[in-house]
């Protein structure tokens, strides 16, 4: 039943009139009686008999089209118990809303072709164990040969073709820079579960790339889904996939394209009628009819985390149904997460990169600011917004008629100004927010509640003037205008982004993911205010910043065609390291075994309990925790609540679930008054 309680979170039986006989079927959306009043729910399965004496009748079938497939109910299963939350909760992620007239477009003959008996089945309790991420390696590669020889697993060479039974043809030469690359093709062509984590080279078309693994897949008679962060990247892989499928062949499915389409798009899926679904995190839990690949690109990036109860992550639950389904694995992306790092340690996946000679190759020229020979040159680079190398890159690039690409962590104007005086962070006076100056005349505003504080005076030294703290990427643009006279000047970012921009000269500032691709790639890339990357309070600070830069930098030509990249950062952090070697799986094994000695995710599970003091301590004096769990805290989280952190080893994570969301259902069962929110593995910590 769709209803919100952990306590609930079980079948319920009911009888099924002679009315409704023919429309209930496993999978359809019903209305049932419970507690005196009219619920939703879905029907999973069809028996002759039940064990309870006494039973209530079914009220309705809302739809008689069965939208919840066996496939996706198991899975759905499974991520409920993995993040300790709930199956309607899953299922409201899982199906999107009904939409009666894009329902209509079903036709009656495919209704009554679903069958009459069978079943989404309710699996067995406790969680589905998901990929075997706490094992030692798995024996024998997931995908033919790696590393050298890998060509013979795909034919005769590397520039074979892949031919499948779908009357398709698929050229493996987009993959030919990694060594492994065309035997997982060849992998997916045959229907084997081929599992790899991809580090993209600089300046690879990564919609192509994973088009052509679509292909195979398809090829192979089996289907596919792909997640990406956003609507820019679906519509990438949109057009690549219709170059090489055709039309026809895939749907695609995000909540941005509005409940009519959206729903149809659902539908067409469900109904079989393409065998590849692509989207945003709205189709990690897409009906694809025997699926052979899942696939997510940029997974670190904090979009594929689902805001909603029970806060899923696209990645994990792909890994999932990957492992539920036997079907093949692709996670790739410019730079590599831990929890991908893990997958290739533990064996559960094999990872495609290129050697280090073809990697040289394609990258840019990079150079940071902050070490010693620039700052000897430049002694004020170490405190320079635009050091004198960022300038003179940028420089002559533009002599050179080519685009200059700046990115800047931070949008709009001023985020955030200081008294002129003391320096002290200019606050708002009634909620005692950020305030922010949105243009070079503007009067300033808080950043939380929207006053304006027209006659704001400091209240440590009664100053009046203000000044920049952070500097945003219109204020940006605007100075670099100043800078460069008579070159076009863009910005990309929240109220517009571009996807393309020409390949003359011209200035581009962009905030990090906002990034447009440029005709031929950038002459020149600027990596700015590093600091507000790599000075956030977060355990993933490094790589996400690590992450942005690759992304801006891949955009950049290659180096023997001019193309540089410049960061303003010391050299010597690991984070920038990583950047100047275009080393992401160095970077990304560093980072796990830092977190395995400090015990932070993903080498250990953990989980977040938020709410009321008195809340909290209710529900995890109520929790029975598995043996190791250590319970860490509190400490402040929003709006005067605290979060208490449950910390476990990977293999009693299902104990840890199942201990929290019994506790859980203890509390709803005698309707305790305060929420609690529970999050397990949540991206932020503190």
């Amino acid at each position: 039943m769709d209803v919100p309680l952990p306590h609930l979170d079980r079948p319920f039986d009911y009888l099924v009139p002679e009315s409704l006989d023919a429309d209930a079927r496993p999978g359809v959306r019903v209305k049932v009686r419970f507690a005196g009043q009219l619920v939703d729910g879905w029907l999973l399965e069809r028996v002759a008999e039940s064990d309870h004496p006494k039973l209530a009748y079914l009220e309705k079938v809302v739809s008689p089209v069965p939208v919840l497939s066996p496939e996706v109910a198991r899975l759905a299963r499974a991520v409920a118990d993995r993040y300790a939350g709930s199956l309607a909760d899953v299922l409201r992620l899982a199906v999107p809303p009904r939409h009666a007239r894009a329902e209509k477009t079903a036709t009656a003959a495919e209704v009554a072709a679903a069958p009459a008996t069978g079943s989404a089945p309710e699996p067995a309790a406790g969680p589905v164990s998901g990929p075997p991420v706490t094992a030692g390696p798995v024996s024998g590669p997931p995908f033919g040969t790696v590393g050298e020889g890998a060509d013979a697993a795909v034919g005769e060479g590397a520039d074979a073709a892949v031919a499948g039974g779908a009357g398709l043809s698929v050229d493996p030469r987009g993959w030919r820079d990694y060594p492994a690359g065309p035997a997982l093709l060849r992998a997916l062509a045959e229907g084997r579960p081929a599992r790899a984590v991809w580090s993209a080279l600089p300046g690879e078309d990564w919609a192509d790339r994973y088009a052509d693994a679509v292909a195979a897949t398809v090829a192979g008679g089996r289907g596919a889904v792909v997640v990406v962060a956003d609507g820019r990247d679906l519509d990438r892989l949109d057009a690549a996939l219709t170059a090489v499928l055709g039309p026809g062949r895939h749907v695609r499915l995000t909540a941005a394209d509005g409940p009519a389409r959206r729903y149809r798009a659902f539908l067409a899926a469900r109904r079989g009628e393409a065998p590849v679904v692509i989207g945003t995190r709205a189709a990690m839990f897409a009906p694809v009819e025997r699926l052979g690949l899942v696939a997510v690109w940029d997974d670190g990036d904090d979009l594929h985390a689902e805001p909603r109860a029970p806060y899923p992550h696209a990645r994990e639950v792909l890994l999932t149904r990957a492992h539920l389904t036997d079907a093949g694995a692709l996670v790739g992306g410019y730079a590599r997460t831990a929890e991908a790092q893990l997958l290739v340690e533990t064996g559960w996946a094999r990872e495609v990169v290129a050697d280090r000679a073809t990697v040289r190759a394609r990258m840019p020229a990079m150079a940071p600011t902050g070490d010693d020979p620039q700052l000897a040159r430049d002694p004020g680079a170490a405190s320079a917004r635009l050091p004198s190398l960022a300038w003179t890159t940028a420089r002559d690039a533009l002599r050179a008629d080519l685009p200059v690409l700046v990115q800047v962590p931070r949008r709009g104007y001023l985020p955030s100004v200081a008294c002129a005086e003391c320096r002290a962070p200019a606050r708002c006076p009634h909620c005692a927010g950020p305030l922010a100056l949105p243009s070079a005349q503007g009067t300033p505003a808080c950043r939380w509640c929207g006053r304006v504080a027209a006659a704001y005076a400091c209240p440590e030294c009664g100053g009046r003037r203000l000044r920049a703290s952070v500097t945003g990427a219109r204020r940006t643009a605007e100075e670099l205008g100043r800078a460069f006279p008579g070159v076009p000047v863009r910005t990309s970012g929240r109220e517009e982004v571009l996807a393309t921009v020409p390949g003359g000269a011209g200035l581009v500032i962009a905030t990090p993911g906002a990034e447009p691709v440029a005709e031929g790639g950038y002459g020149a890339v600027l990596l700015l205010d590093s600091w507000a990357l790599l000075t956030r309070a977060d355990l993933r600070a490094g790589e996400e910043a690590l992450r942005r830069w690759l992304a801006g930098a891949a955009l950049a030509r290659a180096g023997a065609a001019g193309g540089r990249v410049v960061v303003v950062a010391d050299g010597a952090l690991a984070p920038v390291q990583a950047l100047l070697r275009w080393d992401a799986a160095w970077f990304a094994a560093r980072e796990l075994a830092e977190r395995r000695e400090l015990g932070f995710p993903p080498a250990v599970r953990m989980a977040s309990v938020t709410g009321v003091a008195e809340a909290v301590a209710d529900l995890l004096a109520g929790a029975r925790l598995p043996d190791g769990a250590e319970v860490l805290g509190p400490v402040p989280a929003e709006e005067g609540r605290e979060r208490m952190l449950v910390r476990v080893p990977r293999s009693r994570a299902g104990a840890l679930a199942g201990a929290l969301h019994a506790a859980a259902g203890q509390r709803s069962a005698r309707k305790a008054a305060e929420p609690v929110r529970l999050q397990v593995d949540p991206l932020s910590l503190f």
